[in-house]
């Protein structure tokens, strides 16, 4: 099917791809999300338990983060044929997880050039050998193939990448879910790809590498474009006001809640006893919401 009659679907109506695993979105005029299922990684879905994007331009395709592991990559790449023929020509690693870098070795040998902020590199650096671990266990021989693999480019806080007539803007503002998110704009279509700093219908996750103060921070930062569209890093593409109530105002919670837990002299096993009731609609609301409480007690016990 054409680029031009996929981007005319509703974005309601996602296409499935891949046997369930990806979803194919349209957002915007030759945008897409490909957006993965919202439980752990697991052998069917190669690490890819996450949303990428993919944008489509006379002079070859940019995604917006390379997969999960190699065959994780493959899996995207597959999807990416049945909307265009072109190649991808870059790749931007929003982020530290591993469905943000670790398929960047396959992409590489199909002449793709990736780009990361510097932080994120140093994080890939620093939980590389411990993601890799991780992913052996709950993808088993789905790993076959992959290897950590360092971006092509890298920057401190802005890059500008222009191709077939489109300019991508990537910024890193601040740590968020990890110490490199970035978020990319793609102004001529008013569209958001937030990475991990966004997480639709289902509940994001706070852990050590995450900073909840500045991850605020870095979604007021982004929201400061006023974007039309917005491609999270986990659930389907959204609204800027949906981004806002599931991730944002949950945030602000976790802080509100905590800093009254604290100053009542409240101890990190009560964590887990503040109130998050409001956001229980959220996929993995009982399994992480308890430990969301905990990290952010232990991040704001010494401020």
């Amino acid at each position: 099917m054409k680029p031009a009659i996929l981007a005319a679907l509703a974005a309601a109506l996602p296409l499935p791809a891949l046997a369930g695993v990806l979803e194919i979105q349209p957002v915007a005029e030759n945008v897409w999300a490909l957006v993965g299922p919202m439980g752990q990684r697991d052998p069917e879905n190669l690490g890819n338990n996450a949303t990428f994007g993919v944008v489509v331009t006379p002079e070859g395709v940019v995604l917006m983060d390379p997969g999960g592991s190699w065959k994780g990559a493959e899996m995207i790449d597959a999807a990416i044929d049945t909307l265009t023929d072109l190649p991808v020509v870059y790749v931007i690693d929003t982020g530290g997880q591993d469905h943000r870098w670790l398929g960047n070795g396959y992409w590489q040998a199909q002449g793709a050039t990736v780009i990361a902020s510097e932080a994120a590199q140093a994080d890939h650096h620093d939980r590389g050998s411990m993601q890799m671990s991780a992913l052996a266990q709950l993808i088993g021989d789905g790993l076959d193939g992959t290897a950590p693999a360092d971006a092509d480019e890298t920057f401190d806080s802005d890059k500008t990448l222009e191709l077939g007539g489109l300019r991508f803007e990537i910024h890193h503002r601040s740590p968020a879910h990890t110490p490199g998110d970035s978020f990319v704009w793609l102004g001529a279509q008013r569209v958001m790809f937030t990475g991990d700093i966004v997480y639709v219908d289902r509940i994001l996750g706070v852990g050590p590498q995450s900073n909840v103060k500045s991850w605020i921070a870095a979604f007021e930062a982004m929201a400061a474009f006023d974007p039309v569209h917005v491609v999270p890093g986990h659930g389907p593409a959204t609204t800027l006001d949906r981004a806002r109530a599931d991730s944002y105002d949950y945030l602000v919670t976790l802080r509100r809640e905590i800093g009254a837990l604290i100053e009542d002299g409240g101890d990190i096993l009560a964590a887990p006893t503040i109130d998050q009731s409001a956001f229980a609609y959220l996929e993995q609301f009982d399994a992480l919401a308890g430990r969301n409480a905990q990290a952010t007690f232990e991040e704001m016990e010494w401020e």
